[in-house]
């Protein structure tokens, strides 16, 4: 599943930090955990538990975690919608991604310029990003309606009638500040207008750079805390990270980095949480194939069925697809053995309209 979540944020944010701890995570790389596609793209691997427990089940000959692509985004300045700076560019290429990281600093460090020369204030950061995707959007609905809603309105044709109407809904909350995706639109609407690409239909997170200090207890940050209350008004997220703890973080081996994080009183890395929270939000699940040549993680969107989750392999099993052996992630360490799954009944044959569900271990039969 090729989706990217875009890294943005004003200057001196953290932002280039924050994806330079990215880029050298490879470090100690095995198998697949981390590849540079460009020097402005950087695949992750999804963190997992449940992998690492199914190859100690299994132990085969390699294990390939499932990733997850970051594209750090640069060029925003104030007036972007207009083409300020490199705003045109830097508006294409949230475009092209499927949810947006937001990085805003929480914290004063009289070494780090502001690009305002002003205190920091992470709210007020947020909004300018903001302002520049909604009046960006609000040209391209407004745009719209004047080609197609005077045509509309003549003919009486039901479907541009119904575009007109989801585009009014849109270009009245835009109107008051507010995001596209804060209007409010059905499944079918929403699945109607996707192919405008919306930069504030994409679901956002907000990742707020707390000092070395305060990123073990977020909420004694009050800048945190603030960007929470902002966040929790649109439906947004919040993680919590520190950047120069990451790029620490990334230049260990995994051993090291849980002693580390455990000293600092972190459970997980930013990134990983990160990582996470993007999976959540892109509504992305995991299946996985396991066998003694290979373990391997996959990426699907909720609600695929079986034969669309197959073609993630191979386009030729979703084309030959004739049914799936399925076991859950539960059920095999329960009974620890797919042998075992299938004595006690848990191993089960499922059809074209089975819906994969996430930890579903999965064998397809096929025939092209």
């Amino acid at each position: 599943m090729a989706l990217t979540a875009g890294i943005v944020g004003l200057p001196n944010v953290g932002k280039s930090t924050l994806f330079n701890a990215i880029t050298k995570s490879t470090i100690e790389a095995a198998n697949y955990p981390f590849a540079t596609i460009e020097p402005n793209d950087g695949m992750v691997e999804v963190p997992d538990k449940r992998l690492d427990n199914i190859t100690e089940l299994i132990v085969p000959k390699k294990t390939i975690p499932t990733t997850f692509e970051f594209k750090d985004i640069a060029g925003l300045v104030k007036g972007a919608s207009k083409g300020e700076g490199m705003g045109n560019q830097f508006l294409s290429h949230i475009r092209e991604v499927d949810a947006i990281c937001h990085v805003v600093r929480c914290f004063e460090d009289s070494s780090i310029t502001r690009y305002n020369d002003e205190p920091v204030n992470p709210v007020s950061d947020i909004e300018t990003i903001n302002f520049e995707l909604i009046i960006a959007d609000l040209d391209v609905v407004d745009k719209r309606l004047a080609r197609i809603e005077k045509k509309a309105l003549a003919t009486k044709d039901k479907e541009a009638l119904y575009e007109v109407g989801i585009l009014k809904k849109i270009q009245e909350v835009l109107m008051k500040d507010l995001k596209a995706n804060q209007a409010d639109l059905s499944k079918e609407e929403i699945a109607f207008i996707k192919h405008f690409g919306l930069l504030t239909m994409k679901p956002m997170i907000y990742v707020a750079n707390l000092s070395e200090d305060e990123v073990a207890n977020p909420t004694s940050s009050e800048n945190f805390n603030k960007v929470v209350e902002y966040a929790n008004n649109e439906g947004a997220s919040v993680v919590p990270i520190c950047a120069s703890i990451e790029m620490d973080v990334a230049m260990m081996d995994k051993e090291d980095q849980m002693m580390f994080l455990e000293d600092i009183g972190l459970e997980e890395s930013g990134l990983d949480a990160l990582i996470r929270k993007a999976y959540d939000i892109l509504n992305l699940k995991t299946y996985f194939t396991a066998g003694v040549q290979e373990v391997r993680a996959w990426t699907f969107i909720d609600g695929m069925k079986a034969p669309q989750c197959a073609g993630i392999i191979h386009t030729d099993f979703e084309r030959g697809f004739i049914k799936a052996e399925v076991m859950s992630y539960d059920d095999l360490m329960t009974y620890k053995s797919e042998q075992a799954c299938k004595e006690n009944g848990r191993l089960r044959i499922e059809g074209k309209e089975y819906i994969v569900q996430d930890g579903d271990i999965m064998h397809f039969r096929f025939n092209v």
